[in-house]
């Protein structure tokens, strides 16, 4: 379609006709008019709200009942809208692919039958213990240096242990659980991190993992033991 403007630079600037422009442009006359009276060109306003198919009858309840049985699989078993409506189409329905689409997108908005996993916010006394590192920069002796800080938080006191080392090694996390250990003067049910190849040596698709047999020992075993077995370790790597 021309543009308003364009129309109007014919006419208003170049002196054109109205019939002139309108055998060019292809427009009618009427419109060639209102580009002239507005820049703008006509709006076109819908008279009434588009039909929206809605599924066969019987349906909805039989597709809510598919997407509820997938949400019990593993996520990358579960079928798209598409797979979906090729199954009713399998079962009888004649109706178009746009209502079981909208149909499917209104469940995950709603949430209905949500399998999501989800870290809860409350936790009991010794429930779970959260370890990661960051990277800070430190001044030591007058040189700046960057340094890896270990931070451990009990997640039902939130109380917070932090120590520092010079790198990620296995000798520095080992250390740095023993010492957390200590400090908390125990050790919880379970131990919430991400998955460095220092304390994880696999991760399969279903997020099942092998731990590094080391980190394992220290955790099962008599962690105040393997403290006595690291400080050796540690006085080396911090220089106590």
């Amino acid at each position: 379609m021309e543009s308003a403007a364009k129309i109007r630079r014919m006419v208003l600037r170049d002196g054109r006709t109205v019939r002139s422009v309108s055998r060019e442009t292809g427009l009618s006359r009427t419109t060639v008019r209102k580009y002239l009276k507005d820049k703008r060109p006509p709006s076109y306003q819908r008279q009434s709200p588009p039909v929206r198919h809605k599924l066969c009858d019987g349906y909805e309840l039989r597709l809510q009942e598919l997407y509820e049985l997938d949400l019990k699989r593993p996520r990358r078993e579960r079928r798209t809208a598409q797979k979906l409506y090729e199954q009713l189409v399998g079962e009888g329905n004649t109706g178009s692919y746009s209502p079981v689409q909208r149909f499917i997108r209104d469940l995950k908005r709603s949430g209905t039958g949500s399998g999501d996993a989800f870290v809860p916010l409350q936790f009991r006394s010794g429930d779970a213990l959260q370890f990661d590192w960051s990277e800070e920069r430190v001044v030591l002796g007058g040189v700046e240096r960057k340094m890896k800080v270990a931070h451990f938080r009990l997640c039902h006191s939130r109380k917070l242990f932090v120590v520092a080392y010079p790198g990620e090694s296995q000798e520095m996390v080992l250390d740095a659980f023993v010492r957390a250990l200590e400090f908390y003067d125990g050790v919880p049910r379970r131990v919430i991190i991400d998955n460095p190849k220092t304390m994880v040596t696999y991760v399969s698709r279903s997020k099942e993992r092998i731990f590094h047999p080391r980190f394992l020992a220290l955790l099962l075993g008599d962690w105040k033991t393997n403290k006595r077995l690291l400080d050796g370790v540690a006085e080396v790597l911090l220089g106590e």
